[in-house]
C-alpha cells in the first residue's frame, strides 16, 4: 500500500493534539496504573517539562538560523542547524512533544494510554520525519549525512 500521500501533510502538534485526545479516551477503558495521584502529578510535571525545554530550545535554534519552522515546508529551510540541543538529537520539537504525550500519559494513570507516545513516534517517524531527511540530503548533502551520522534522530 502506498501511504506517500500522507506525508508532509498533517501539522505535527494536529497529530500530537489527536492522539492526546485518543489517550484521554483510551484511559478509561483498561486497568489503571497504581500510582499516588502526588507523585504521578509530579512525574507528569517533570517529563512536560522535559518535552517543553526540547521544545523551546529547538524553535529558538531555528529562529535564530533564520530558518523555517514550518514542518510542511522543509524544501525553504536555508540553514542546517546542528549546534544547541542539535547535538543530542535531530528532533527537539517532535521529541518534545513525545515528552508531552508521555507526561499525558503519566498523568492518565493507565496502562492504554501509552499507547499513544508510541504511535506518535511511528506516525512522525514515517510520515514527517523520514520525507524530511530526504528534502535535507538534498539540500546539504554531505554535510547532512555527516550530522545523521553523529547524531541520532530521536535520541
Amino acid at each position: 500500500m502506498n501511504t506517500r500521500w500522507l506525508e508532509l501533510k498533517v501539522p505535527p502538534p494536529v497529530v500530537g493534539l489527536v492522539v492526546g485526545v485518543a489517550m484521554w479516551f483510551l484511559a478509561p477503558l483498561g486497568p489503571g496504573l497504581a500510582v499516588p495521584d502526588p507523585a504521578r502529578l509530579w512525574l507528569a510535571l517533570a517529563v512536560a517539562a522535559v518535552g517543553a525545554g526540547f521544545d523551546l530550545t529547538g524553535l529558538i535554534a531555528f529562529v535564530r538560523r533564520h530558518t523555517t519552522v514550518n514542518p510542511l515546508r522543509p524544501t525553504n529551510t536555508s540553514a542546517l542547524v546542528t549546534s544547541g540541543v542539535y547535538r543530542i538529537t535531530r528532533n527537539p520539537m517532535y521529541l518534545g512533544m513525545a515528552c508531552l504525550l508521555t507526561a499525558w500519559a503519566v498523568w492518565l494513570g493507565a496502562l492504554w494510554p501509552w499507547l499513544g507516545p508510541v504511535a506518535f513516534v511511528l506516525y512522525i517517524t514515517r510520515f514527517q520525519i523520514q520525507p524530511e531527511e530526504r528534502v535535507l540530503t538534498t539540500l546539504f548533502g554531505e554535510a547532512y549525512t555527516a550530522y545523521t551520522r553523529r547524531v541520532r534522530r530521536w535520541l
